[in-house]
């Protein structure tokens, strides 16, 4: 099975069981953020996290935009957002190629 395959699996797998909301997510970032300070979760392991996310938003990502462009740009965010040090920007905007806000 290849890397997308298994990605769409565990897209599929992930709405099954309904953790795409929003508290989850920050529930996630937060956890993560603490394991980082407290010196449990190094970070290569932060990165390979960040990178399934972004793997997973952009297989849900709109069609419209190039899949790779989408998901750097996702990616992006997510290093903005897990660090803490900048406004990230609406969703509206990313779906749109819009540029966050700095």
């Amino acid at each position: 099975m290849s890397s997308i395959d298994k990605q769409k699996r565990l897209h599929f797998d992930v709405v099954n069981v309904g953790l795409r909301a929003q508290a989850t997510a920050v529930g996630l970032v937060q956890l993560c953020v603490e394991l980082r300070a407290a010196g449990v979760l190094p970070e290569a392991a932060l990165t390979r996290i960040k990178d399934a996310i972004a793997d997973e938003v952009s297989v849900a990502g709109p069609r419209r935009r190039g899949q790779q462009d989408y998901r750097r740009e996702v990616r992006d965010r997510l290093d903005q957002l897990f660090a803490g040090e900048a406004k990230v920007g609406s969703a509206e905007a990313l779906s749109f190629g819009e540029r966050p806000e700095s």
